[in-house]
């Protein structure tokens, strides 16, 4: 691997680049970091693995993965790690990936049996954990409406757990056209509404939920946007019996989306 590349090195400063979604946006590619993240990557999609940068201590605490890595495993020291990690505790593995967006075309073209729609979804730590989420309910998509956060933010990527890998991913598509196209070849819109006129054990008991679906997920505060939510087949809500006020969005994605794993099968 030869001697460690520091801080200054090119190679490093151009994957530094990376952490800010212009940089990623001008270069097609975004880091995944620790060994969860880097193990999906290869394993997955190896073909968009650029390549991995590591630690000397993270490179023998990792050396059955890196063994088998099919790019360049590069040294790195701990200061240049640092400069590319967005954590407190640098993890010391990194990789650099090809972004892996799919044209919102695609889904017209073989719309999934449950897929999601985020429209102005802020927080790029919901951003990871709905796309985990979708990816354990056996989600085909992931869509990530114009204003939402980048999925290939440092957080988002840390809370997506390797999910980014499994699921295709649709950035800043405009989700109007997108409903209308879905519910033309047959898909059943629904948006997560927390004043929503039908009640999600309601959807499931009348078949709302059987698919396909497109789930269609707002801000966290202030929801779906009206016009959206009005465009959807049925604005659903998830009956709370107890005090709370709401749920966090990812918490209610999640009922949600599984609500929709067990109408499906």
């Amino acid at each position: 691997m030869g001697e460690p590349l520091t801080e200054r090195s090119g190679r490093v400063a151009a994957a530094r680049r990376l952490t800010r979604r212009a940089g990623r946006d001008a270069a097609g590619a975004f880091l995944a970091e620790g060994r969860q993240a880097v193990s999906e990557a290869l394993a997955t999609a190896p073909g968009d693995v650029r390549e991995v940068f590591a630690t000397e201590a993270a490179a023998a605490a990792h050396a059955d993965l890196l063994a088998a890595s099919p790019v360049p495993v590069r040294l790195v020291t701990d200061r240049a790690a640092a400069g590319l990690s967005e954590t407190v505790t640098p993890q010391g593995l990194v990789a650099v990936c090809a972004l892996r967006d799919v044209p919102a075309g695609r889904l017209l073209d073989a719309p999934p049996p449950l897929a999601v729609g985020l429209a102005g979804l802020a927080d790029p730590g919901n951003a990871g954990t709905v796309l985990r989420t979708a990816d354990a309910c056996g989600a085909g998509a992931v869509v990530f409406g114009a204003g939402s956060a980048d999925p290939y933010g440092g957080k988002a990527v840390r809370s997506s757990a390797g999910s980014l890998f499994h699921v295709d991913v649709v950035r800043s598509a405009p989700l109007g056209p997108l409903v209308t196209g879905l519910q033309e070849r047959g898909v059943r819109v629904l948006a997560a509404d927390g004043g929503g006129e039908t009640g999600l054990d309601d959807a499931a008991a009348t078949g709302l939920l059987a698919g396909p679906v497109l789930w269609l997920f707002g801000n966290e505060a202030r929801g779906v946007p009206a016009e959206l939510a009005g465009a959807a087949d049925a604005r659903v809500r998830i009956p709370m019996r107890g005090r709370a006020e709401s749920l966090n969005l990812a918490a209610a994605a999640a009922i949600c989306l599984y609500a929709t794993q067990l109408a499906q099968g």
